[in-house]
């Protein structure tokens, strides 16, 4: 079988990349290890940057998006018993959505289908071959029968954890990465949001935030001990160190609901550079992970796609290789822009072990400046709702 972009991973990445190429004429197919139940089920991010929510309505993938979705306007961050609002739309002229990544994959799988796209879920031992020359392949099993499809472009949108990135010769990836030493306790509910807008909280017991997936299911995240075990946190002890962290001096009121799942999560900043080896393009988490803090995961993802699908078109449509070829060198200046914005985000906002008091007030300084400052208001604000899609 043979196809123009032969991509691997059915994740928002890889489906709106082969959406995108569709709509420019150019053939692709979708590789998946995982069923289509499988990745329309996974809870991950809820927070759509402007531009990409905004690159989902011109692409004809807005419709739901805007029906069901929560647009926020600002957030609030909470330390000190205080709040304080951060107004996006009047520092910036723009919003978010929150509307979870499960939905966006929902979105787009029925698209696709509708589309005549093809999907292959369930596939196995997947590989690729020959990236460095003008015939790369991928090689995958399904149904149990052994299958190759010949393409001339590749793009590895399997995750952090996929096989597209460890596929390259030893040394020809230069790896950078913080490993942080709390993680999350993170918590889905069926309750109704106590807050209109996100609340990021800062406690002397830890980081807390209030989030939302709809306006029936709640999220909620508590720092902890990034080895912690979830099963040995009760709901009541969940409920009782929410209501503490969040709590503020106005009388805030956090309201219970039934815990539906639990987990904890590591926190971890990571870039792979190069993003690109002869005729693989890594896209997403392939590439880049980020601590959730900023919202940004699924939002980096997109500004892959974006550079790559033009580059693609410019390629196949009009034989011009200079996007193609500058791929790797424009993703990571904004992959670079993010990172530095998530970990400020996770520096200010979490304790860490063997701070001393001279830490901790510089944290909450930083705080209060940000939340008095307009030009640091301004700067929080630009990066939260998501700088350009290429920069």
């Amino acid at each position: 079988m043979r196809t123009r972009v032969g991509i691997i991973g059915a994740g928002p990445a890889g489906l709106l990349l082969s959406h995108l190429l569709h709509l420019e004429g150019i053939d692709s197919v979708v590789l998946e290890i995982r069923s289509r139940a499988h990745i329309e089920a996974r809870i991950r991010a809820g927070v759509l940057e402007h531009g990409t929510a905004e690159l989902l309505r011109q692409c004809g993938l807005g419709e739901r998006m805007d029906r069901e979705g929560l647009l926020h306007h600002g957030t609030i961050l909470r330390f000190g018993g205080r709040s304080r609002r951060i107004d996006f739309t009047e520092l910036t002229g723009k919003s978010v959505m929150v509307y979870g990544q499960h939905e966006v994959v929902r979105d787009l799988v029925a698209r696709r289908l509708a589309d005549g796209g093809d999907i292959r879920f369930e596939v196995g031992d997947v590989s690729i071959h020959d990236v460095n020359t003008d015939a790369p392949s991928i090689s995958y099993t399904e149904g149990g029968v052994a299958r190759t499809l010949e393409c001339d472009i590749i793009a590895g949108c399997d995750g952090f954890h996929g096989i597209c990135r460890p596929s390259l010769p030893p040394g020809f990836i230069r790896d950078f990465d913080r490993i942080y030493p709390f993680g999350w306790l993170g918590i889905l509910a069926e309750v109704s949001p106590s807050s209109e807008e996100l609340v990021y909280a800062r406690h002397a017991r830890g980081f807390a935030l209030l989030s939302m997936r709809s306006p029936t299911i709640g999220r909620f995240y508590l720092q902890c001990p990034p080895d912690d075990d979830a099963g040995t946190w009760s709901d009541d002890r969940i409920w009782s160190e929410l209501h503490t962290r969040l709590a503020d001096q106005e009388g805030f009121t956090l309201t219970e609901g039934p815990i539906i799942q639990k987990g904890v999560t590591a926190m971890r900043s990571y870039v792979a550079e190069p993003m690109q080896a002869g005729r693989l393009f890594l896209v997403g988490d392939a590439a880049h992970i980020v601590p959730p803090t900023g919202a940004k995961g699924m939002n980096m993802a997109v500004g892959d796609v974006a550079v790559l699908a033009r580059a693609l078109e410019r390629q196949i449509r009009h034989n011009d290789s200079a996007l193609l070829e500058s791929y790797s060198q424009t993703c990571l200046r904004r992959v670079w822009n993010v990172q530095r914005f998530s970990w400020w985000m996770t520096s200010m906002l979490h304790n860490f072990d063997g701070a001393n008091a001279f830490d901790e007030q510089v944290r909450l300084a930083e705080l209060d400046y940000v939340t008095t400052s307009r030009a640091a208001a301004v700067t929080l604000a630009e990066n939260y709702v998501g700088l350009p899609l290429a920069v």
